[in-house]
């Protein structure tokens, strides 16, 4: 089945200034070079964009300044979820307003043990506040993050109530039972691996491809396994590509994730700007740091 939202995604890494503002300059030209890499999208300000810590109006200064720089807004899944319906659907509905791919929703994250009511309640209230045909949803499920998965019957509900604008789902659970019961059961829902290795397996399944952290260094391998992966005749290139993906995303693991992802993209993008996480994350020290940077050498790139 054809999804709305399909293909591989970067979970960009959003660099900042030296007071802590997105540097526009770095952040464009990053998002310029993911789409040269093979990336079909780009989907800023989530997990390893550090969305949650920007302000409201830094996030949309942010996806306008990306598009006056030329990265053409159809590319761009840009994260829009607060803890209040009001502010998540003022970034939301900026966003339909830039002509954006779509949005990518986290549940409220602050209350702990709510039930799908209360979910439902909330995302029926961005949508409904937005009231633009032209909004399309991923919703984001990372329950060891917000401790508030998203189950089936919500779901179920969701694309019953607001078809074809609920179009996708980012599952970063990394439970791959769960990601194949949803392609089974939502055939219309474009089911997004939130870790690298499992997109080729939830390909197989029928997902719809990724929005991924290691996808901001290894996008040209990702790009491999989706151009090839359905291809008996490019099996070897897509195995190799996947061996690949593994080894970059087990690297960006020997650390705390996203200030060695940032790390990272300081070494290969040749850039130091890109170095810094905001609080409450901190860099890397300076011996892990040069440990990534040697095993990157060792890795090839």
């Amino acid at each position: 089945m054809t999804h709305q939202i399909s293909g591989v995604h970067c979970a960009a890494a959003t660099p900042v200034t030296a007071d802590g503002a997105p540097d526009l300059a770095l952040f464009t030209a990053h998002c310029h070079a993911l789409l040269e890499e093979g990336c079909h999208g780009i989907a800023m300000l989530g997990t390893t964009g550090e969305a949650n810590s920007f302000g409201l109006r830094q996030r949309m200064a942010l996806l306008d300044g990306v598009i006056d720089g030329g990265v053409p807004a159809a590319t761009l899944l840009p994260g829009t979820s607060a803890p209040s319906v009001a502010d998540t659907a003022e970034l939301t509905a900026h966003a339909v307003r830039s002509g954006a791919k779509g949005v990518v929703l986290l549940p409220p994250y602050y209350y702990k043990g709510v039930g799908d009511e209360g979910l439902y309640r909330f995302y029926a209230g961005v949508i409904e506040a937005v009231a633009d045909d032209r909004l399309r949803v991923v919703l984001y499920h990372i329950p060891q993050v917000t401790q508030i998965p998203l189950g089936h019957e919500l779901i179920a509900r969701l694309l019953e109530d607001f078809p074809g604008i609920v179009c996708g789902i980012k599952d970063s659970s990394g439970e791959m039972p769960n990601m194949e019961a949803m392609c089974r059961r939502f055939p219309q829902l474009g089911v997004l691996a939130g870790a690298d290795p499992l997109m080729l397996p939830l390909l197989r399944m029928g997902g719809a491809g990724c929005i991924t952290a290691t996808s901001n260094l290894r996008a040209d391998a990702l790009r491999v396994v989706w151009d090839g992966w359905q291809d008996p005749a490019r099996a070897a290139e897509v195995a190799a590509a996947q061996a690949r993906i593994d080894a970059w995303r087990t690297l960006t693991n020997r650390h705390v994730q996203l200030p060695t992802v940032k790390a990272m993209l300081a070494r290969s993008r040749g850039n130091p700007g890109w170095l810094d996480p905001l609080p409450p994350l901190v860099e890397l020290t300076e011996a892990q740091r040069q440990d990534v940077w040697d095993e990157m050498d060792r890795l090839g790139g």
